[in-house]
């Protein structure tokens, strides 16, 4: 497992937190930015594991 998978999670879990709290709170920009996280997290997260199978193909 590679570092873009493990980043890409804790973006997406901070990402979704944020995104709670904003819509919790009422604030629109806080919810839009954890969107935002979240999404750059997965996006992170799934070229880690491409990353990986790339390495698993080389083995």
């Amino acid at each position: 497992m590679n570092d873009n998978r493990i980043e890409g999670t804790e973006h997406q879990v901070k990402g979704a937190v944020k995104e709670g709290v904003g819509k919790l709170t009422g604030n629109t920009s806080k919810e839009v930015a954890g969107n935002l996280e979240k999404n750059a997290g997965k996006a992170q997260k799934n070229i880690g594991e491409a990353q990986d199978e790339i390495e698993d193909l080389d083995d």
